[in-house]
């Protein structure tokens, strides 16, 4: 059992199309992605999935395929998958019955061993333009950054991209990958690009920035652009609107070359207190 070289990794990020509301069917089919993608880039060290990939973005649909951590079935397949093919996944996201009786927007991370070693729950909830994720979903307290073959990943889902504090507070901890796991709609692909490019810029990090592609409801549709970008906006990899998976090596030697070339948080001040005249 290998622990990858700090300075190598290798990324594999599954763009998939979810259909609503039916669990069993997306589990077959996430399963299939992710092994057909290991199978043809020989192995890798981290695989990514987008968020609600195990029922799609149907906020009325959340509750009624709710699952606790023990009992879920998404979370059993990856933890096989990740046994089976020695690999570390950052599980998107599921919804998750907390302890607490409370619904959670969850991400599950697996080591190697398919082990879960830590949960991430959404900070920042989307209820706008008729959707209400706020309504029937509780939102984290706190960021995590989770720690795999020490390699250091800060987590967020969807709508916390446009937060960038949470970015900072992650690249302040010693983060070396950021990620971002979206069901982003289609209409607002400008601002997926531009936020999740700058996310990476401005805190000097890789950056996975990955949405589920297809039909919604109603009409509506997801984007379909995942991508992994690096620490000066060079994308590395991506893929639009259909199905599979990106894969990208980065090397980190280069990015924390980089960083002490270019010592951009050292010039942050204590205070931006606005002054009004």
């Amino acid at each position: 059992m290998g622990i990858v070289e700090k300075e190598k990794v290798r990324l594999l990020a599954i763009q998939l199309e979810s259909v609503i509301g039916d669990i069993k069917l997306n589990i077959e089919t996430t399963q299939n992605l992710i092994v057909e993608n290991i199978l043809k880039y020989g192995s890798v060290d981290f695989v990514f999935l987008p968020e609600v990939w195990t029922v799609g973005w149907h906020v009325p649909n959340f509750i009624e395929s709710s699952e606790s951590l023990e009992k879920s079935r998404a979370v059993k397949m990856l933890c096989d998958v990740a046994k089976k093919y020695n690999t570390n996944i950052i599980g998107g996201s599921f919804i998750r019955t907390g302890d607490d009786g409370k619904y959670y927007n969850s991400c599950p991370c697996i080591n190697r061993l398919g082990e879960v070693v830590a949960v991430y729950n959404k900070n920042h909830l989307y209820s706008y333009y008729g959707d209400n994720e706020g309504g029937y979903i509780t939102r984290g307290s706190s960021p995590v950054m989770v720690k795999l073959d020490r390699i250091k990943i800060g987590l967020t889902i969807c709508y916390d991209i446009r937060f960038p504090e949470i970015y900072r507070a992650y690249r302040k901890a010693g983060a070396d990958i950021l990620v971002n796991m979206a069901a982003w709609g289609k209409t607002k692909k400008i601002a997926w690009d531009t936020m999740t490019t700058s996310r990476a810029v401005e805190n000097q990090t890789y950056m996975v920035a990955l949405t589920q592609t297809g039909m919604l409801h109603d009409g509506k549709e997801n984007l379909g652009h995942s991508f992994i970008v690096d620490y000066e906006g060079k994308i590395l990899a991506e893929i639009n609107e259909k199905e599979g998976g990106i894969y990208a090596e980065i090397d980190l030697n280069k990015m924390y070359d980089f960083r002490e070339k270019c010592t951009v948080l050292k010039d942050i001040q204590n205070s931006y207190e606005v002054i009004e005249k």
